[in-house]
This record gives structure tokens, sequence and C-alpha cells, in this order.
């Protein structure tokens, strides 16, 4: 018998070739990210109280300008970047003394006045801890996480640096050894054991890995079949990781510290679905509310590995597996063919065309209407061994 493990990767591996050629030759000091330092940061806190201190002493009610990372004519496409803010982008206004927004301008506020405290002290707290510090003031979770992302945006400053955590929700399992930033040694090699993904992405050191590639899952529900599969013991040495559904800022930071330490393929493996599809692109373009970190949250050499609209067909799934779309669906398709990446993808274009004209979409366990055991142990050697992937 050959080397079973040598055929399986030779696809892969010529994938991995043709990434590296496309890599860019960087130098050690052009490859680290700008650190901001403690005191710039504070400079610009500020500066932002200073301007309201200013329209106080003119007796002119204070106004916050924020980026506006709702609107899409605020970004602009790079093949090598993804989805990024464009400089002078249009703003919205929190006025101090507006009905509407006397709130959202007093959340803001405090929330300076804690990242400034953090930053400061060089010690750190997650979203959480700054709601349940005033949760009649914040009123819900999702306002603080809201706020806290407009900040790092207004003053050009990555989360992690303004010392505010937020809670993991990502998994990850394979081929892979880290320290964490407190000196606690994460080893995912374990098939029963599966690790939560760091909050502090930043602090990650010394990586060791073998893997060949890494296989990003949609949901949890495959992710945890796969593992109960063996999947990691049986196509090793590879990694997997799930965001649970769209990803969290530190699941999608996570992934391109792989890409970035590692230069391996990294695989989508999401339902044909335009939701499915729709995160696929989150991993490897961006998302329009996060452009503006663009460069440490996304990886452009994502590729689609499955669930295709086409391996459908291929496949012959059986048709009480497949779900008519929505008119939701449909509404989602047409606005994933109009975003501005898009045209840079003809492969994904023609899948995304194939779902539109079939009318129908499926979940990666529709597989299982094949056979119980179809994903594991065909779909995906198959996929990985043949270069199925787009």
């Amino acid at each position: 018998m050959g080397s079973p493990c040598a055929e399986l990767f030779s696809e892969i591996d010529k994938l991995r070739a043709e990434l590296l050629k496309k890599v860019e030759v960087i130098t050690d000091c052009q490859r680290v990210e700008k650190e901001i330092s403690p005191g710039e940061i504070l400079n610009r806190i500020e500066n932002v109280i200073l301007g309201i201190v200013t329209s106080l002493s003119r007796d002119e009610a204070p106004v916050l300008a924020l980026p506006d990372r709702s609107n899409w004519d605020n970004t602009s496409f790079d093949s090598s970047i993804g989805l990024q803010m464009n400089l002078g982008s249009s703003v919205t206004t929190v006025k101090s003394d507006c009905p509407m927004s006397v709130d959202k301008f007093a959340q803001i506020m405090r929330i300076f006045m804690v990242i400034y405290k953090l930053v400061q002290s060089n010690s750190y707290a997650t979203k959480r801890d700054i709601y349940y510090n005033d949760t009649q003031l914040f009123g819900s979770q999702r306002n603080v996480d809201i706020i806290v992302d407009d900040i790092s945006c207004m003053l050009k400053v990555p989360r992690r640096s303004l010392h505010v955590l937020a809670t993991s929700k990502g998994l990850i399992s394979g081929d892979l050894c880290y320290m964490e930033a407190d000196g606690t040694r994460i080893d995912c090699r374990s098939s029963t054991v599966v690790s939560a993904v760091s909050s502090n992405i930043a602090g990650i050191r010394n990586i060791i890995s073998s893997a060949k590639f890494v296989m990003i899952v949609e949901k949890d529900a495959t992710f945890q079949r796969l593992l109960d599969d063996n999947f990691c013991t049986k196509l090793s040495p590879c990694i997997m990781i799930t965001g649970k559904g769209v990803p969290d800022v530190n699941s999608r930071l996570m992934v391109r510290k792989l890409w970035d330490t590692l230069h391996i393929p990294i695989f989508a493996l999401v339902d044909a679905d335009p939701h499915g599809i729709e995160i696929m692109c989150i991993y490897k373009y961006g998302s329009l509310s996060m452009s503006f970190e663009a460069h440490s949250l996304t990886v452009p050499s994502v590729m689609w590995l499955g669930l295709l609209p086409s391996d459908l067909q291929r496949l012959r799934v059986p048709e009480d597996a497949l779900i008519p779309l929505t008119k939701r669906d449909e509404s989602k398709l047409i606005s994933l063919l109009q975003r501005p990446y898009s045209a840079s993808q003809p492969d994904w274009l023609k899948e995304i065309e194939m779902m539109q004209r079939s009318k129908v979409k499926a979940e990666i366990q529709s597989l299982a209407a094949i056979a119980p055991d179809f994903l594991t142990n065909i779909y995906l050697p198959n996929k990985l061994r043949y270069g199925g992937w787009v």
C-alpha cells in the first residue's frame, strides 16, 4: 500500500504553492501591525473630550461624529484585503441636546471613561463587564457592543488596543498548540477535547502546527458531528474551527492569525444557502460594519469547499432533502450578487446563479440522505483529494 496521506494532500499542497506565490514578500517589521501606543490612545480620547469642553465653553451643545459603519458607499473593495472603509467616510452625528440621541451620547461618554481608565492602568475588561457596570444606562448588551466598535472606528484604534475584550463563542480543534497571553498552554490535538477560541488573539504566541489545511465550519452542529466522526484524526494533520454561525470578531481574528502564521489553505464548509454564503464572505472579505478593521480580520485566500449548489445536482441529493428558496433568500442572493467583491470570484458567481435558477437550497446535513457517514467518509475526503473547491 502506498502513502494515502501524500495522495490525499497532493492537490492541497499544489494549492498552497499557488497561494504562497501570491503572498507578498513582507519584511518582519512590515508584517507586524503597527501598534498604537497607550499614550497615543489616551491622547485621542483627550482630543474628543477637549472638543466637547470647547463646545460647552461656547454655550454650544456638544456633538459627536461617528463614521457611518452601515453605508456601503463608505467602503471600497481591494482583492488583497477585502472590504475596507474609505478615508473621509460620511458620519452620523450624536447630539447631546437631541431627545433621540441624548441617551446614546451619555452611553458613549461613559464608555470613553471606562476605556480611558483601562488603558491608563493597563488592565482589561470584557464588554459584558462594561454592560453590567451600569445596566440601567446601557439598556442592553447590544448597545455596549455597538458603541465599543463605534469608538474603535472613531479613534482608528483596534478594539483589542482599547483593552476591551469580548467573550469568544468560537471553537477550535486539530493539529494546533499555542500559548495564551497569560501563559496558559493550549493543546487542541485531543480528539475528545474542544478548545474555545481565545478572547485575546493578539496575545497568542508560540503557535505549533503541522496542519495541511484549516477548515472553517459554519455551524456548531456540523462541527460537533465531524468531531464525533474523528474527522481531524482521519484527515490528520488539519485544523477545524467554527464561529457557530455568523462569526464573532475573535473567530475571524483567529482564522487570520492561522493564515498569517501557517500560510496553509483555508477552506469553508457552509450550507448551500444564501446565509451560508454570506458567512463565508465575512471570513473571506469582511463585513460592512467592521470594514474599518479589514486588515486584521479578512482572509482573501479562503476557498469554498462545500456545500456547493452544483454538488446538489452532481451528487443527486434526494429532492426531499432540498428546501425551496424563500422570498427573503432570493433577495439575499440578489444582494450578494451586487456586493463589491462579487465580480472577483466568477466561479462563486456561477454557483450563486445556479442556486437562483434551481430555486432550492440545502443544509450540509442533507448529505446524510445519501448515507449517514457520507459527509465525513466520502464527501470531504474526495473534495480534498481531488481539489473540489472553488
